[in-house]
């Protein structure tokens, strides 16, 4: 049991690997960020997968500023699932936020979040993100406000936060009513933080949503992985292995149609600008899971299957129609215009 007296209310467990200059930017700002939390509230953790820059003298280099770190270097690469495992195994904190390298908590979320946290019970508290390109700081979408809601429903919380799950920086866990678990159980699927946080969610079943934003994610800074395998194939699976263990049905199915209308339009809209390949095989996998759906047919069956320029046609539109259905109309009508204005004046653009 963890004696709460103790150890630190949080811990910050950052994976990395080869990339030296975003976790100088992430150390960076959680420097400042920590300054603003009473000492022994957060506990610091680098896990280094092997990295072959100079990672270890951008961690010595904070250490020797003065932040208390505790530096992990693996003697061979184990692979990014192990290394998010080992992170979430080797933080001694009452909560643990396992923080992506490249991704910032904005100014002033640390010690909002450790306020949230203080003398509370919840299985996962969720953090809002957004993309940045260049200054998280300018693009953020908003400068102030934001508020939170405490869900006393499991399904009703998961369902909100839906594919956001995924995100590693954006789920705190409850370390406490998850002491029993080692993390590399739920190695191989890319998603090892997915399995985590449902556990966590449904052993409490009090969770948080805080709807300010509060971590920037730097853009297109992420691969390796096969999208529709690990977001369809797995994402999936993985909930379904939940039914047994207090997962609605219904709650399943609402986080597929919500991935439907608003998530998984942009990356298949994405793909078929990057690319003149057929979708066929990916059309087959979707199908599988989806094919039932209405939903599914009217929304990515067209950007699947339709010829290129009418598909990515199709495609700004489910687009834009997502981002208001989530409520996201600015940022669905810049996207909009800045994507038809790219294709519209851009030579290389093959149909």
């Amino acid at each position: 049991m963890i004696n709460k007296k103790t150890t630190p209310i949080l811990s910050i467990a950052i994976p990395t690997f080869n990339r030296s200059y975003f976790l100088k930017l992430n150390l960076g700002q959680l420097k400042n960020e920590i300054k603003s939390c009473p000492y022994g509230t957060i506990e610091l953790l680098v896990s280094d997968n092997a990295s072959e820059d100079d990672t270890q003298f951008t961690v010595e280099y904070f250490q020797n500023s003065g932040m208390s770190i505790n530096y992990i270097k693996n003697d061979e690469n184990i692979g990014s699932d192990a290394n998010i495992a080992q992170c979430f195994n080797m933080a001694k904190g009452q909560y643990v936020l396992i923080l992506g390298d490249d991704d910032l908590l904005v100014d002033g979320a640390l010690v909002s979040i450790v306020k949230h946290l203080k003398n509370q019970q919840y299985g996962v508290v969720f953090l809002k993100s957004y993309g940045y390109d260049n200054d998280f700081r300018k693009e953020s979408p908003e400068k102030l406000g934001g508020g939170y809601k405490v869900y006393n429903d499991s399904d009703k919380f998961l369902e909100k936060v839906a594919h956001y799950i995924t995100l590693i920086s954006g789920c705190i866990l409850n370390k406490e009513v998850l002491e029993n678990i080692n993390a590399t159980q739920f190695c191989g699927s890319n998603l090892v933080q997915v399995d985590l946080a449902l556990s966590a969610a449904l052993r409490v079943r009090k969770n948080l949503f805080i709807s300010s934003y509060s971590v920037a994610c730097k853009r297109n800074n992420s691969g390796g992985y096969d999208f529709t395998s690990v977001f369809v194939v797995n994402f999936f699976n993985i909930l379904d292995s939940y039914k047994t263990k207090g997962l609605g049905v219904s709650a399943i199915n609402n986080i597929e149609n919500y991935m439907i209308i608003s998530f998984f339009p942009y990356y298949l809209l994405k793909h078929r600008r990057n690319s003149n390949k057929s979708m066929r095989n990916e059309f087959n996998i979707f199908n599988e899971r989806f094919g039932n759906k209405l939903l599914f047919k009217i929304y990515l069956m067209p950007i699947l299957l339709w010829p290129r320029f009418m598909a990515i046609a199709w495609g700004w539109l489910a687009v834009l129609i997502g981002r208001i259905y989530k409520g996201d109309f600015y940022r669905g009508v810049k996207f909009l215009t800045e994507k038809s204005r790219s294709c519209l004046f851009e030579n290389k653009v093959k149909f």
